[in-house]
């Protein structure tokens, strides 16, 4: 058994017909069918049910599709990264969740663009849990997302620690101060909560702030997208724990009040491939930390000029 063997029979799964699979393969079908008669021989057993229209696999032939295009996927992406990391081919995708968008991300794509304009850069929105397994096929290179995973394949690194904010309805009763707010004051009202699918997600990051104080807010909306949930804020609907970069957004419909809890964070996390230490990735490492640097300088800056003011 090859490689070869393994792309035929995943051809001929998802064509379910030799025909077309043969086409798709640009092989004539005498040849496609010795192969998966070979296959089926060395496994001991019918990988799909003959003479059914369309083809469909046997039990065991969906068990080793599954396997099969995993092996396949991650030959692929073998060879993407081994030409990446040889520099053959310069090219970086970054899978991002859509409030790391309102923060540093679009500064750190700047630079890299400017520090290393040979190599394309390209940008995917996607969730933390879509972004493990897309590192892991070899979708995207590099994952900014704010959900703790574990996996054994990737590289996980907190690079800092966001506050979170609550986005209130301009007329609401809460939008009349600049003060922190608690969590019990949230909890009682509405809660939207984004993004719906897949779990888990920041809106269970949201959600445990509350267990984690045994508060239950009186009802809970689930959105699919932060956009989504800041408009139905903005139109009277509830109430939103979001990141405090995302407060520039609606600024005139939207009021965003800090919460009080010290733990009342969300995590930026940096996602790469275990072994992925490629020119890129580490310039990509190099400038987060000099953007941080930049923005503490500047916070400090601040600072200073307000008490020199009083």
């Amino acid at each position: 058994m090859d490689f070869r063997h393994l792309k035929y029979f995943v051809a001929v799964a998802d064509e379910q017909n030799f025909t077309r699979a043969a086409e798709r393969l640009h092989i004539s079908q005498p040849p496609l069918s010795r192969q998966i008669q070979d296959l089926e021989e060395e496994l001991g057993t019918p990988l799909f049910e003959r003479g059914s229209r369309p083809l469909k696999l046997t039990d065991a032939g969906r068990f080793f599709y599954g396997h099969a295009t995993r092996l396949l996927e991650q030959a692929a992406q073998a060879v993407r990264s081994t030409k990446r990391i040889a520099q053959l081919e310069r090219r970086l995708v970054i899978g991002f969740v859509a409030s790391t968008m309102y923060g540093a991300l679009p500064l750190l794509v700047r630079k890299f663009r400017a520090a290393c304009p040979q190599t394309e850069l390209a940008l995917t929105e996607m969730s933390t849990v879509e972004q493990i397994e897309a590192l892991k096929v070899g979708r995207i290179d590099v994952g900014f997302g704010r959900v703790r995973q574990d996996d054994p394949s990737i590289k996980r690194e907190i690079l800092r620690e966001e506050r979170l904010v609550v986005a209130i309805p301009g007329e609401h009763e809460l939008a009349g101060s600049d003060a922190p707010l608690t969590l019990a004051e949230v909890a009682a009202h509405p809660l939207l909560v984004y993004p719906r699918t897949p779990r888990p997600s920041y809106a269970d990051q949201v959600l445990s702030l509350f267990r984690d104080l045994a508060l239950e807010p009186v009802s809970v909306h689930e959105l699919q997208e932060m956009q989504t949930a800041l408009g139905l804020v903005a139109s009277g609907m509830g109430l939103c724990v979001v990141p405090a970069s995302v407060h520039r957004l609606r600024p005139d419909e939207v009021v965003y009040r800090p919460l009080a809890e010290p733990q009342a964070v969300s995590p930026i996390i940096m996602s790469t491939r275990l072994q992925d230490q490629s020119s890129d990735i580490v310039l990509l490492r190099q400038l987060i930390d000099v953007i941080y640097a930049e923005q503490r300088a500047a916070r400090e800056a601040q600072a200073r000029a307000g008490l020199s003011s009083t």
